[in-house]
């Protein structure tokens, strides 16, 4: 039985009925965002300076196929991660809906406090590496401007973009991320035509670097060993360029307009446009960049880039300064969206009474406000990178939260399994408006990698002679501080472990979504102009 405390908690007037409160918030949020916009909220998010710079010092530890491999592995896991996350919001596509909402409907309230407080606190400090990533990228051109000021007016920037109104924000993002896309894709072709001799230097590259230095660099050890670890050490990587990314699709749907036919629509795209941007570049960076280029090691900003590095070795001269303004609007769209992200987490958390009351208050625009700008002001950690002794303890920030998001897909996919056993229960499993293939075996296959994942993150510091109790703490901290929260909460309120399967509700919300779903009218596109626009929006 649980406790009067936690009723009182959760609510009695609720009676099982735990979308209570975001049925209370369905006028608040706005519907705003459309299928374009949510696919490349979820880009922009994804691509950042993860790959822009964050490839090269993959490259440089591991070799080219270890960092091919590792981006295409990550790949798999985002690709069943976005497929249960887009299966359980279209079914309840409602206003103020995120991840914590689903874990504390169909798995455990304590579970999902956790793992709310997890992804608000993810993504707010995913928006201070962003600005401050984009600052130092600012600083390549050696302006006679303190770095501070530049990571002023980023902060601020994002802040007005998400403060204005969410159709603002939406058209923003779109804008954003088609420079940061079609910049990518300017770069793959940059990168076949060096590929085939097309540069000035007309210097065919072929596969050279794959040969000498070679494909794999040894990572810890010699041999197969160290092969192996060096495809590890890429994968554990690759997971930064894609934590919380998957996402940012469930968080927009409550604010999307007809999420029944938008979320899976931009959930499929999502995946095989991430395989090519991200498989290509990472293919492209190993064919232009050797990987024991010394100019990979040390730098911070668009110098460490192995896109610039190659466009440099391949003698062309000037296209580095429009790359490194292709990195900035990347740090700017991520920290766009993580912003966006992160105060939607806290507003739903406040409708279940997870946090404090006045994160839900919205202004007339449907803007939660509050929410907004407390998690702006954690970004404020940013300026951290002001001082050198700041920017390495910033850093930290940084690595806890890449472990941050590799527990949160954990809970991902605890969530959906439960989601569907209780479907499976109830005899439900053929009502849900959209379903994913392989499953559930293809959730319990990632669920095993995360782990895996997860407890191996620092393997590193278990080497002999290489233990540092700052690396560390760096990579582990973030587990015993999810643990506190899970099991602080289930003591103070007595919870059981999870919620007993002939108690999880399937139906509350379901009757209003498949209303508002009917009353969606089709677009009929009236030529092959407008059926290649719906197509692509």
């Amino acid at each position: 039985m649980e406790s009067k405390t936690e009723n009182e908690f959760m609510g009695e007037e609720m009676e099982m009925n735990p979308e209570f409160n975001l049925t209370q918030g369905q006028n608040q949020l706005e519907r705003g965002l459309k299928s374009r916009h949510i696919q490349f909220l979820a880009l922009g998010g994804a691509i950042g300076t993860g790959l822009f710079v964050g490839s090269g010092s993959i490259l440089s530890d591991c070799g080219p196929a270890p960092l091919f491999m590792g981006y295409l592995a990550m790949m798999g896991l985002v690709w069943c991660i976005m497929n249960n996350l887009a299966e359980m919001v279209t079914y309840l596509p409602m206003k103020g809906i995120s991840v914590p909402y689903f874990v504390g409907r169909f798995v455990d309230p304590s579970l999902s406090f956790a793992a709310g407080w997890n992804y608000w606190y993810a993504y707010a400090i995913l928006v201070a590496a962003e600005a401050s990533a984009a600052a130092i990228v600012i600083d390549y051109w050696q302006l006679p401007v303190n770095v501070a000021v530049w990571i002023t007016v980023v902060l601020v920037i994002i802040l007005l973009l998400n403060i204005i109104a969410v159709s603002f924000f939406g058209e923003a993002e779109f804008w954003f991320a088609s420079i940061k896309l079609i910049t990518i894709m300017g770069l793959i072709i940059l990168g076949i035509v060096l590929f085939f001799g097309g540069g000035p230097n007309q210097d065919r590259l072929g596969f050279r670097y794959w040969d000498h230095p070679g494909a794999f660099k040894e990572y810890m050890a010699p041999g197969a060993t160290g092969k192996f670890l060096a495809f590890w050490h890429a994968f554990v990587k690759a997971g930064f360029a894609f934590i919380t990314s998957p996402e940012l699709i469930a968080i927009a749907a409550g604010e999307t307009v007809d999420p029944r036919r938008n979320i899976p629509k931009a959930a499929k795209r999502f995946v095989w446009r991430l395989a090519i941007f991200y498989g290509f570049s990472a293919l492209i960076v190993g064919v232009i960049v050797a990987s024991d280029d010394s100019q990979l090691l040390g730098a911070s900003n668009a110098s460490a880039s192995p896109f610039v590095i190659g466009i440099q070795r391949a003698g062309i001269s000037g296209l580095n300064h429009a790359i490194n303004a292709a990195i900035l609007t990347s740090a700017w769209s991520a920290g766009n969206s993580f912003l966006y992200s992160g105060s939607r987490v806290l507003y739903s958390m406040s409708l279940n009474k997870q946090a404090p009351k006045l994160f839900s208050i919205t202004n007339r625009r449907g803007i939660p406000y509050v929410s907004v700008l407390f998690t702006w002001s954690i970004s404020l950690l940013a300026f951290l990178n002001v001082s050198n002794s700041g920017a390495t303890v910033f850093n930290w920030f940084v690595n806890i939260s890449t472990i941050s998001g590799f527990i949160a897909w954990i809970v991902v996919m605890i969530t959906y399994l439960r989601f569907r056993k209780a479907f499976e229960y109830n005899n439900l499993l053929h009502t849900l408006p959209y379903k994913t293939p392989l499953q559930p075996y293809a959730t319990y296959l990632v669920l095993f990698i995360l782990v895996i994942l997860t407890l191996t993150n620092g393997f590193q510091v278990f080497w002999p002679g290489q233990f540092s109790a700052a690396n560390f703490l760096a990579a582990y901290i973030t587990l015993p501080i999810f643990l506190v929260l899970y099991l602080g909460h289930k003591i103070w309120f007595r919870t059981r472990f999870a919620i007993k399967l002939e108690d999880i509700d399937v139906l509350t919300g379901k009757k209003e979504m498949d209303e508002l779903a009917e009353m969606e009218v089709p677009r009929e596109a009236k030529n092959w102009l407008q059926k290649v626009w719906f197509w692509l929006a």
